[in-house]
């Protein structure tokens, strides 16, 4: 059997390891090694790990380089098939490793793959950071089968079907674990959000698909580390847009896309300005700043990439489909628009 590392990145999340370790030991002890890598945790995380589930394999991270470096450092010593990166903030259900990895062993291509998540809040319905399998954009938007911006379904099983997906969510990703060394882990300067798209994205470049289980089915808090309502997440979102875009992108989509993509950056920023949001609309301000002093590193980091347009982008304008055309089902766009 292939083995199975859980590695669940915790960082002062004492409480989400009390409310959600059980369900994960419960239902993965048989099956997988569950490891919690702590991110240099102030709150009495190992502490309680230590009292509580001394079986548990606790990897201490010196820093909190947030999610990005925490894994990168954690997953460098450990031995495994397949890593499920795990948020300490989701309950897992019976049977929710074994359709995932027999998924994936019956087609060596398949890199990662994430299954269902719903709400833990809202049960029936699905959850933001990854619904049914994520897609994007040709402008950078991500989106999932399940979630369009801010407008989330309830799922009625419509979503049902394993389809291969542009990426799967960070919240509960299952990777080949030689797949994730061969392609350099998650991008550290990312730090957090939108670094698992930025890394499917490279799988998907060499050749790799990203797939989508629905067979397994978690539910996911969501917003454990960062609120929704943060300048510091809008901050984050916009810089590593930019920058996962620019490494990406084929050479000839650059100028269109950025040529679109600037102004409605301004847009955005210009909102929240009205609306009361100084500092959102200063962190749209300080994302682009970045990218632009950084152009030179993200440069670099394109050199050393392929390019290709590769299954599962959507060659369409979402906020366009979304604040204009009223579109808020992930059904209501056209199949043909999607990169084959």
């Amino acid at each position: 059997m292939a083995h199975i590392a859980v590695v669940i990145l915790n960082w002062n999340g004492r409480e989400f390891l009390r409310k959600f370790l059980p369900s994960v030991l419960a239902h993965s002890r048989d099956t997988a090694e569950v490891i919690v890598a702590d991110n240099a945790s102030t709150d009495s995380s190992i502490e309680f790990l230590q009292d509580n589930y001394p079986e548990v394999r606790i990897i201490t991270n010196r820093t909190n380089g947030g999610f990005a470096r925490g894994y990168n450092e954690a997953l460098a010593e450990v031995e495994a098939d397949y890593y499920v990166l795990l948020n300490s903030d989701i309950e897992v259900t019976p049977n929710w490793i074994e359709p995932v990895i027999a998924l994936m062993e019956r087609n060596k291509t398949i890199a990662a793959c994430q299954p269902k998540l719903r709400s833990f809040h809202e049960r029936e319905k699905f959850e933001y950071a990854g619904a049914a399998g994520g897609f994007l954009d040709e402008y950078g938007y991500p989106f999932c089968r399940g979630r369009i911006f801010q407008h989330i379904e309830t799922d009625h099983g419509q979503y049902n079907d394993a389809i291969e997906i542009f990426w799967a969510t960070g919240a509960c990703m299952f990777v080949r674990a030689d797949l994730y060394r061969k392609f350099g882990g998650l991008d550290e300067d990312f730090f957090a959000h939108m670094e698992e798209i930025d890394f499917c994205w490279r799988l998907k470049n060499g050749g790799y698909k990203i797939m989508y289980c629905p067979d397994s089915v978690v539910f996911h808090v969501g917003g454990g580390t960062l609120p929704k309502k943060s300048a510091q997440k809008t901050y984050l979102n916009f810089r590593n847009n930019l920058s996962l875009l620019y490494k990406n992108l084929p050479s000839h989509l650059l100028l269109p896309v950025f040529a679109v993509r600037f102004p409605l950056d301004g847009v955005a920023a210009m909102k929240f300005l009205l609306d009361g949001g100084f500092r959102d609309f200063y962190a749209v301000l300080r994302a682009h700043f970045y990218f632009y002093g950084h152009f030179a590193d993200l440069r670099r980091k394109r050199k050393l990439l392929t390019q290709n347009m590769v299954h599962g982008i959507y060659r369409g304008n979402l906020v366009k489909e979304y604040y204009v055309n009223k579109k808020t089902l992930f059904t209501e766009l056209k199949p043909d628009d999607f990169v084959k």
